[in-house]
Parts: C-alpha cells; sequence; structure tokens
C-alpha cells in the first residue's frame, strides 16, 4: 500500500491566506500529484469544541464554511475523503484505549498545549478535552493509518506524541498502528504567515486574516492596513525587511512571473528587497505590489466558492458521503486495535472458546 495522508481543519470560522499557503495548498498539489494511495481529509468539529462548548452554532455553522473553502480551492472529493470528525465515533473510542498509555505531566510538557493554553488565557480552568486534545489528534490520525501528516511547524509536537503513542501502544498489545512522519512546506515561511498586524500568527480570533473569501476590496483595505517597518517613516529612508509583514508575505508569495507582471522595474524579489533596504522605495508600492498578487491568487478561489455556495445541499451530500467511507476505515482500525488488546470479547478472542 502506498502512502497514505490526514489533514484537517477545525470549523470555528472561514479559512485564511495562513490556512491556504500553510497547507491547503500544498493538499491540493498532492491530491493532484497521484503520488499518494489516500488522502484523508477532516473537519475537525469535535476537537473545536474542546474550546467552544457554550458556541455550538459557531462550529456547526462553519462546518459549510470550511468545505466551501475546501473545494473552491481545489480539493476534490473524488480524488479524497472529506469528512466531519464528529460522524466518526470510532474516533472517541479509540480516543478512549489511547488515554491510559499517556500521562498527565506528558500532556503538561507538550509546548504547542501549553501555547494554546496561554493564547486562550485557560490557566488553571482548562476544559479536560482541550488538554487531552493531543491523544484526540493521535486517534485521528491512526484511525486511518496515516503515515503522512502535512502540518506546520507549530503542530510538531502533536505529531512526536501522536508516534509516541503509536510505539507504546505496538509495544504493549500488538504491531498494528501505523507511524507518521510530519510533512513541512517546502517554504518554511508558508508554515507560520503573520498576521497583518504584525502578530506572529495569522488568526480567526486576532482577526488579523485575509479570508479566503474576502472580496477584492476587502483585501485591498486590509494590505493597506498591513504593518511594515515602523523606522520607514520616509520613502527615502532605509527600510528593514526582516519581521516586516508585507516582505514576509511576498516571500511566500511571490515569484519573477510576478514581478513580470505588476512590477516590471525590478526582475525578482531580492531587487525589490535591496532598493527598500537603500530607502527610496515607499511601503505604498510595496503593499499595491502585494495586492495584486494576492488579488490574482484568491479571485478564482473566490469566484469557485461563489458558484459553490449556491448549492450547500450537495455540499453537505458529499461530506455525508465522505464521512460514511471515513468511517469504514476507522471501523477497520478499532477491530484490529481491540483484538490486539484481547478485547474482542466476541471475536477471535471470544471469553468461551
Amino acid at each position: 500500500m502506498g502512502d497514505i495522508i490526514l489533514t484537517g481543519d477545525r470549523p470555528t470560522g472561514k479559512l485564511h491566506l495562513g490556512h491556504y499557503v500553510g497547507s491547503l495548498k500544498r493538499r491540493v498539489e498532492m491530491q493532484n500529484s497521484g503520488l499518494y494511495h489516500t488522502i484523508f481529509i477532516m473537519i475537525a468539529d469535535a476537537q473545536a469544541l474542546t474550546d467552544n462548548a457554550d458556541d455550538i452554532n459557531k462550529v456547526r455553522n462553519n462546518i459549510s464554511n470550511v468545505a466551501l473553502d475546501y473545494l473552491a480551492c481545489g480539493l476534490d472529493p473524488a480524488k479524497s475523503t472529506i469528512f466531519i470528525q464528529s460522524q466518526i465515533p470510532e474516533l472517541t473510542e479509540l480516543t478512549f484505549y489511547y488515554m491510559n498509555l499517556v500521562t498527565v505531566s506528558r500532556l503538561q510538557r507538550n509546548p504547542t498545549v501549553k501555547n494554546e493554553i496561554q493564547m486562550r488565557g485557560f490557566k488553571q480552568s482548562i476544559p479536560v478535552g482541550f488538554f487531552t486534545y493531543p491523544i484526540s489528534q493521535a486517534s485521528d490520525i491512526t484511525a486511518f493509518k496515516a503515515n503522512l501528516i502535512p502540518v506546520g511547524e507549530d503542530q510538531l509536537p502533536m505529531i512526536e506524541q501522536t508516534r509516541e503513542i503509536v510505539r507504546s501502544f505496538n509495544t504493549t498489545y500488538a504491531p498494528v498502528l501505523v507511524e507518521p512522519e510530519a510533512v513541512l512546506p517546502d517554504n518554511s515561511l508558508c508554515s507560520r504567515l503573520p498576521g497583518l498586524d504584525g502578530a506572529a500568527k495569522m488568526s480567526k480570533s486576532l482577526g488579523n486574516c485575509i479570508y479566503l473569501s474576502d472580496s477584492s476590496k476587502e483585501i485591498k483595505q486590509k494590505v493597506q492596513s498591513m504593518f511594515t517597518d515602523p523606522t520607514h517613516l520616509r520613502v527615502e529612508d532605509p527600510g528593514h525587511t526582516e519581521n516586516n509583514p508585507v516582505f514576509t508575505y511576498l516571500d511566500a508569495f511571490s515569484t519573477d512571473e510576478h514581478f513580470a507582471a505588476f512590477l516590471p522595474a525590478y526582475k525578482n524579489l531580492d531587487e525589490l528587497k535591496d532598493h527598500y533596504r537603500r530607502g527610496g522605495l515607499g511601503d505604498g508600492t510595496v503593499k499595491k505590489f502585494l495586492n495584486e498578487i494576492l488579488q490574482n491568487e484568491l479571485k478564482p478561489i473566490r469566484e469557485r466558492r461563489e458558484t459553490l455556495a449556491n448549492d450547500v445541499g450537495a455540499v453537505f451530500d458529499m461530506l455525508k458521503n465522505g464521512s460514511e467511507k471515513a468511517r469504514e476505515v476507522a471501523a477497520n482500525t478499532l477491530s484490529e486495535v481491540k483484538a490486539a488488546m484481547g478485547i474482542d470479547y466476541f471475536g477471535k478472542n471470544a471469553l468461551t472458546k
């Protein structure tokens, strides 16, 4: 059997550029390459409930938003299995068994969990479901025997936790589970796109995003509002390109072809950066160039999304079919797990034998 991929997103809002450049674009490329046996793409609604239990409509209403963004970006249900996490009850049962293989202290040491707890201000009032979500994520990955997981750098500790659970299970019971590997973006800058305000990460909760569904006018307004170099006060002033969100976005999105089409005075990004550092290049010119690039990238996505939104019923039919396919796979893995543990009491390990 060839490589199996699992990836997904929490349905807590529309998807944004950070999702697109960090994972979505790569998923479409992987899907269309024909190099992979199966690609599973999960809308992680159950995981989203771990910190949105009191706002179920936020999660429920964004199922369609995420699905529309997926399809608009080019994910194809004929090539990828797109499903809803909560519709696969086997994932919950696997999580329950894996909890016995992980200590509280190990979860507390997970840097991704620590960062997320701090960002949400939970302090000591951490929902148990949120605290244990690395175990739930291990269940998601192993249920489909995925060996390749496209993630950003901030998710690497989660993949390592899954690997530990797999090794522990296979050693304790039987070699049933597959140990996954993380697949990082080719461009390291794409793994953590900063927010428009210069914050470390583009985030729906911080409101510093460009959404895939944003109108042309909204994109232009947001680009114009972006932070740049605070010391670059006049056009003639030398500027800094490092830690400058506009240039970080250009690093992630621009190509030499973009310069030929939208800013022919420069051959490539290196020339543009050199001019900015010397002085004599205004932020307005750089932002105008970035806006042209993003408009070019997002216009076809937005137009496809608008067409798909005219028949949301068909989108949910797709999700239902994908969830049924995914459940079959997860059920088979769960059967193997229970057999390995010796708790399939009415199967080959029947107590009456």
